[in-house]
Order: C-alpha cells, then sequence, then structure tokens
C-alpha cells in the first residue's frame, strides 16, 4: 500500500488463472529469491495443500515476498557491498538471507573439515584449533548488531540514495553463536605484553585487522553460528570474528588467524583505509566503536502515505557502546520531539525498534529521529557532526536522518 506497484502486486491480478494452467504440485521457477512459486488455491478449503517436505527439506519463504538485498553499483562484482531492506524488517532480528554483505575479495568455499584457526604471537602456549575443537569448547549466544562503518557513505554532502536500505541497509541484526575469545586466548596464555591481537581472513583479500587486548578479553566472540544455523558463506563461514559494538570491518570472516602482538599491526584496513581524515588533514585511527545511531523506517525514502490520517512511525536505533535508553521522533524538522516506546527486549549492542503513533494531517512534514544511549551520548544532527569532522571522510556518519513527506503522500530523502 505504502512503497507503490511491486511484481507482486502487478501479477496478482492473473495469479489463479496462472495457476490453473500448471499441473498440480509443479512450481513456477520465476519465483523471488528463496521463494518457490506455487499454483495459487481458488479456495484453499476445496483441496488439500501441498505435501510435506515438497520444496526439498529446508523450506522456502512465501512466493508473495520478495525483499533482496541490494548491491550498490560498484564497478567490482567481488569487492562491493550489499544492503539489508531495512524498510521491510520487522522487531529487530535480520533474516540470515537479508543480513547485510561487505566483501573484498568475493565469497571463499571453504571445506570445514580442514579449517583450522591459528593462535600465536605473545603466548605461552600456541594453539591449531579445528571447527571440532572449537565447538567442544563452552558455548554462548549473543544477539549483536553489526554496522559497516561506510554506512550512509553517500550522504555526507548532499541526500543521494532513495530509500532507507540505500542510506542505512550496511547495518544488521543476528544472534551469534560461538565460543568466547576470552576462553580461547585464555587457554593459549597470553603474555603480560599482550596488547593487540591481528585477526587475518581466509579470502582473497587475507583481510587483517587490528583488535585492542581488551576487546578481544571483553564479550568478542569466535562465531560459528547466526539466528539458530550454521554462518552462511557470506557471511564467513565456517568461522568468523564478531566483535560486538566495533566496525564492521573488524568483524573478520572466514577467520584463519590470531596473532597475539604489543603493538597494533598497523594494515592496510587501519591505515589507507577505515580511517577518518579530519579537516586539518590528521587521520583518527582506529575509530573502532559506532556510535549511537537511529532512522526511521516508516514512513521512509520511496514510500508514499496513501492518506492522511493515522500512521505508526517505527524505526531502529543501535550504539555500540551499549543499550539504547531513549529514541525521540519529530514530526516538524527537529523542532518539538516526543519520546518514542521501545520496544522490548532492549539488548546491549543490538538494534532496537522504536514506535510512535502519528496522526499526519495532510501537510508537509519533516521526519526525524534520534537516540540517546547509556554513556549519556545523543545522536547529533549533521551540521553539528560535519562541524566537529569535516567531510574529507566518508565513514562513521551517524548523523539524524531526515524524510520529508510531501502534501500528496510521498516520502523522500532530504537535509534539514
Amino acid at each position: 500500500m505504502f512503497s507503490g506497484l511491486t511484481r507482486r502486486g502487478l501479477l496478482s491480478g492473473g495469479a489463479i488463472m496462472s495457476g490453473l494452467l500448471l499441473s498440480g504440485g509443479r512450481a513456477r521457477a520465476d519465483a523471488p529469491p528463496g521463494a518457490i512459486e506455487y499454483p495459487v488455491q481458488p479456495d484453499p478449503t476445496k483441496e488439500q495443500g501441498r505435501l510435506i517436505l515438497d520444496d526439498g527439506g529446508y523450506g522456502s519463504r512465501s512466493q508473495f515476498e520478495s525483499e533482496i538485498r541490494w548491491r550498490y553499483p560498484t564497478d567490482s562484482l567481488d569487492s562491493s557491498w550489499s544492503m539489508t531492506p531495512l524498510a521491510s524488517g520487522h522487531g529487530i532480528i535480520t533474516p540470515s538471507g537479508l543480513h547485510f554483505e561487505r566483501h573484498h575479495g568475493g565469497i571463499p568455499t571453504i571445506d570445514p573439515a580442514t579449517h583450522t584457526l591459528i593462535i600465536h604471537g605473545l603466548v605461552d602456549k600456541p594453539l591449531r584449533l579445528t571447527m571440532a575443537d572449537l565447538r567442544r569448547m563452552p558455548s554462548v549466544s549473543r544477539i549483536h548488531f553489526i554496522e559497516c562503518s561506510g554506512n550512509g557513505l553517500t550522504e555526507w554532502e548532499k541526500p543521494t540514495l532513495k530509500t532507507v536500505q540505500g542510506t542505512h541497509g550496511l547495518t544488521s541484526t543476528s544472534e551469534w553463536t560461538g565460543v568466547l575469545l576470552s576462553t580461547v586466548l585464555k587457554e593459549a596464555g597470553i603474555q603480560d605484553s599482550a596488547a593487540w591481537i591481528l585477526a587475518e581472513g581466509s579470502d582473497a583479500a587475507v583481510m587483517t585487522r587490528s583488535v585492542p587486548i581488551d576487546v578481544a578479553m571483553n564479550d568478542a566472540i569466535l562465531a560459528y553460528a547466526q539466528n539458530g544455523e550454521a554462518l552462511r558463506p557470506e557471511q564467513g563461514y565456517p568461522l568468523r570474528l564478531l566483535l560486538p559494538g566495533l566496525e564492521g570491518n573488524t568483524h573478520i570472516k572466514w577467520l584463519r588467524r590470531l596473532e597475539v602482538s604489543d603493538k597494533p599491526f598497523m594494515t592496510r584496513e587501519e591505515t589507507s583505509k577505515y580511517t577518518d581524515l579530519m579537516p586539518d588533514g590528521t587521520a583518527r585511527l582506529f575509530t573502532l566503536e559506532m556510535d549511537a545511531k537511529s532512522v526511521i523506517t516508516f514512513p521512509s525514502g520511496a514510500m508514499k502515505l496513501p492518506r492522511p490520517g493515522f500512521y505508526e512511525i517505527s524505526g531502529l536505533a543501535w550504539s555500540g557502546r551499549g543499550k539504547i535508553v531513549k529514541v525521540e521522533v519529530s514530526a516538524d524538522g527537529g523542532k518539538t520531539w516526543t519520546e518514542a516506546a521501545l520496544q522490548e527486549p532492549v539488548l546491549n549492542k543490538s538494534h532496537t525498534r522504536f514506535r510512535m503513533p502519528w496522526i499526519w494531517d495532510g501537510n508537509e512534514a519533516v521526519l526525524q529521529s534520534r537516540c540517546t544511549d547509556e554513556t549519556g551520548y545523543v545522536q547529533p544532527t549533521l551540521p553539528e557532526l560535519v562541524r566537529v569532522r569535516g567531510t574529507k571522510s566518508v565513514y562513521h556518519l551517524n548523523a539524524i536522518q531526515s524524510w520529508h513527506v510531501a502534501a500528496n503522500g510521498e516520502v523522500t530523502n532530504v537535509h534539514a
């Protein structure tokens, strides 16, 4: 109703006729990704439904759901990123198949039976652990967000992308299961001089990042499962490093090596990349924590409200420093603010869903949200952020997002 005509809407009128032209039980090939297209039953109470396990035994989503990740149009197909359709989400958990991706050298295919993790450097007992070794260790399951520090990189100087998937889609929340990194490091016996760890992946880019030892010994996880099943290949199968609250590039996928050192390793990804160039030409290094951020996902860009009346404004807020404690919403471009309700559960370093009732009177409006985390940090406006950071860097944009609602109900991305 709000996003305009879709492929499903255009085809729905002929769905029954199309179904009648198919022989029973055979699926069409043009279903959305992740779905199987079956003939629509004119009256499902008058005939048996399809057979159990007819989809092969793994399961598929409804053929009437068509949300997919959207790839930002970079020149390279193996060094690119795809974005989560936040406007279609419910609650706080991102389906594994819609979790955003960022790749620097394609997606490797790795046999877990031969994959190992090496821990060496400033440790008393270097280790080589198989996946079977890791699964035998005490496990934890935690719900956390991951956000690419380049989330919103197109939006610093002018509103560019049209939808919330384009402006904010490089963040997702999942339940992650694995072994606390501290468990493995204690087993290896880290030495007193240890201050940093180099994490290295098994992809063609051999992605490497330095991680402070206090972060590694806190809540870092060697994750082998996501949302109740093994990691997907694009999420690092069979093993990834999860660093709750830190920028996504540090969550090394296809993890194969951890080297303990007394200093950071100054890799490419933390010197020429993933650093914040300041107005005076200096660069901030190791800006690891993701600052508090929020965005309204409904209504949001490229939607159209059909008529004045009651709507529920909804969105997501998150912080790399802990829990979200407050979200405020404005319908007049920040002149006045009203506190929104936070939907339970409100978790540490996780997406938090907020909601607020709104009566749209049919006049122009500018919708904004701003959040506060448990440290007292308040999400800044874009001018406030630019005054400190300038516009020479594309990373760590956490400014307030504005959506303009026109008198005809059309919603667009604006700077306000």
